[in-house]
Formats: structure tokens, sequence, C-alpha cells
């Protein structure tokens, strides 16, 4: 990172009446570099399958240890960071995601390949609830808009993860992963100077409990039954999304035949597709509402989830795009509606969200193993097809928008 580059960031003076893109940008970028490495391990499942031997449950596993260990750390740092805010966090978690990075590109037996994906998980713990807090801080009132461009970057990494496993990692081999800490020191620099940016101006963004007039009252037991549906809304999103991140590739070897590098350009679309429903569904959310997108964006993808296991070759190509794109767009919606329910806690909820979104992933793809050595994989699409009707739920969320609305009218 230049060293104008550097202060040009931590220098540049908050903008109340509009967003930081400067920062915004850099945040979503480093999110892009820490998710592009993140999704190598699930790029190389069937490699690391095939040299050591593993079973769909032991694949499972994998993913279990990683997202298991960020989702129980999350909360915890953003909860600390509340109070405590770290702005060179940044750059530290990243450090460990380097770590994991490396150790996976040697690893020689499976238990270290299990402590590699840890490293992983942990760098993330720290990275995301971190980087939340700074797009919320650089967002100028605009919060679905900001989420989004942060989450994009995360996205679009997990969409290039499989590209580049597909291109690099799985003609040349296991070793080809290091090549990829490149990209974790590039997001280091960057990261350092986003911190530089985050603490010269958290004395003037600290997110304070008070409400403001358009925030709408409720009582504590409402809003832990809102906390409580969102978090069954993130488990029917990430549930079935462990699916297909962790096992289309195999879905689509089993089913269709097709070589393991066409199965990762089917990946790398479907991801596109994630990406870009994720940048659509926050400042849709600011527009019409959070709560009208987490009910589209959830239940309205059910028709197309519930024909996905019954498709030919072509329309299970456009099905997951469509169920890529309107299934990604709720998650900026529930981040931000859960801040506006717990005012002040920043950290805490992008923790608990992010965390849980991890965690939720992590299990489904430990369960839905299991399942698929015992029932194979298509047995797996068939019975996910169905979570998305958990949506239903969203009719027991509060609805902020309306008052909001009609307070600054």
């Amino acid at each position: 990172m230049s060293t104008t580059l550097d202060d040009s960031l931590a220098t540049k003076p908050v903008v109340k009446d509009g967003p930081v893109y400067g920062i915004l940008g850099s945040i979503s970028f480093a999110h892009m570099l820490n998710d592009m490495i993140q999704s190598l391990l699930l790029a190389i499942y069937p490699m690391l399958k095939s040299s050591f031997d593993l079973s769909f449950g032991q694949i499972g596993l994998i993913t279990l240890t990683y997202q298991i260990t960020a989702s129980l750390l999350q909360p915890v740092i953003g909860l600390y960071t509340d109070k405590r805010p770290k702005p060179y966090s940044l750059p530290i978690g990243m450090g460990f995601t380097l770590m994991g990075l490396l150790l996976l590109s040697v690893a020689p037996s499976y238990p270290i390949l299990l402590i590699a994906a840890a490293f992983v998980g942990t760098g993330s713990s720290v990275f995301h609830p971190e980087s939340s807090r700074v797009a919320r801080m650089a967002s100028g009132g605009r919060h679905g808009f900001a989420q989004s461009l942060f989450q994009v970057g995360g996205n679009l990494g997990s969409a290039l993860g499989p590209l580049l496993a597909a291109l690099i990692v799985i003609p040349r081999g296991q070793y080809a992963i290091s090549w990829f800490s490149v990209a974790a020191l590039v997001a280091m620099g960057v990261l350092f100077a986003v911190g530089r940016w985050y603490k010269a101006n958290a004395a003037l963004l600290k997110p304070k409990a008070k409400k403001g007039a358009g925030h709408v009252e409720l009582s504590p037991a409402k809003v832990t039954g809102a906390l409580v549906v969102l978090g069954l809304l993130v488990f029917s999103k990430f549930f079935y999304l462990a699916s297909l991140s962790s096992y289309f590739t195999f879905y689509l070897i089993s089913k269709f035949g097709l070589t393991v590098q066409s199965a990762q350009m089917h990946l790398f679309v479907l991801l596109v597709a994630v990406a870009s429903g994720t940048i659509i569904g926050g400042p849709l959310g600011d527009k019409i509402g959070r709560k009208i997108v987490i009910w589209v964006s959830i239940l309205g993808v059910a028709p197309f989830t519930l024909l996905l296991p019954y498709a030919d070759l072509f329309w299970t190509g456009v099905l997951s795009v469509v169920i890529g794109l309107v299934l990604s767009s709720a998650f900026s919606a529930i981040v931000v509606f859960g801040q506006e329910l717990v005012p002040g806690k920043v950290g805490l909820i992008a923790g608990l969200f992010f965390g849980l979104s991890f965690g939720m992933g992590g299990i489904g793809a430990a369960v839905l193993g299991q399942v698929a050595d015992v029932e194979g994989i298509d047995f797996v699409y068939r019975i996910c097809s169905f979570l998305p009707l958990i949506g239903i739920l969203t009719v027991f969320l509060p609805n902020l928008e309306r008052p909001r609305k009609l307070a600054t009218a």
C-alpha cells in the first residue's frame, strides 16, 4: 500500500450527507480478496476428495470446522469491539487467513486440513464484524447500500475462487494454493489504510444507543422475537446455499457427467448471480423497505428451488442463476434490519448474523454430506428444495420502514 493512498484514506473527512466511497470501495475490495481465498477451500473439494480419499461426510466436516470457528467467534468479537473498537484488527484478521491459506497448500493429512480450515475461519471471525462496522460508518446514512457494496465484494471473491481454482489450482495441484498469498498481503495493506481512517473517525461515528425520531419503539420481547425470526430466515437461506456452494459441482458431475473444470465454471456462474443479487438487495431495501425485500428474496425463491432437482442440464443452469440472484438479495436487508432493531450494537448484530450465516452453512454442509453419503447427492437437492418455504415467517417481523417514512415526511 503506497503512502499516498494510505494517507488519503486516513485523512479523508467524514461526509455526513453521503457515503465515503473510497472507504466503501476499499473495504469491499478487501472483502473480495478475503472471500476469494476462503472459497478456494470449497472449490478444491473434488481435488482434496480424490487426493486424501475423503468421504462426503469428511468434506462436510472441513466446511463445518472453518465455518463454526467463524460463527462462534464473530458475535463475541462484535460485542467486544462495540465497546472497544480495534481499527487495526482488520489486517490482523487477514493475517490468520493468510496462515490458513499457506497451511492448506502444504497440508499432508486430513487433520492438518482441518487446522488450516480453523485458521481461515478465525480470520473471518475478526474481519467481518469490524469491516461491517466500517461500512456503516462510511455509509452516509445509506445503510443498505453500504452493506450491499461491502457484501458484494465478498460474493465476487467467492465467485472468483472456483474460477481461479479451475484455472490455476486444479491443473497444478495443492501447492499452487500458496500463490494466492499475494492476494492476502495486498488485502492486509488495504486494511491497514482503512484502519487508519477508522481510527481517525471512530470518535465522530461511534454508534450510540439513542433512538432517533424515526425509530420504532418495540418491547424487548418483540425485539427478541424479531431477531429469532431473522435467525430462522438466515438458517433457511444459508442451509440451502450450503447445498449449492459445497456440493453443486458434485451434483453436476454425478447427474450430468460433467468434468471437474466444467462443473467449476457452472459454480462460478452461480456465484456471480449471488454477487449480483447482493448488490441489488441493499439499495432496494433502502428504497422500498427491507421487509419487502426479505419476503420476496426467501419465500419468492421457493418455486425455483422446488423445480431444480427435476431439471435437465440447461434448466439447472438457468434455475441456479435465478435462485442465486433472488436468494442472495435478502442478507443485506436482514443485517440492517437487525441493526435497526438493536441500535448501538452494530458489531454485535453484524457478528451475530455473519456468524450465524457461517454456522448454518457449516452445519448444513456437514449434515448434507452425511445425507449424500447415505442417500445420494440427488436426494440432498430434493429435501433442500423445501427450505425457502420458511420465508413465510417474515409475516412476524415488525414493520420498521413505514413509520420511519411517515416520521420524516
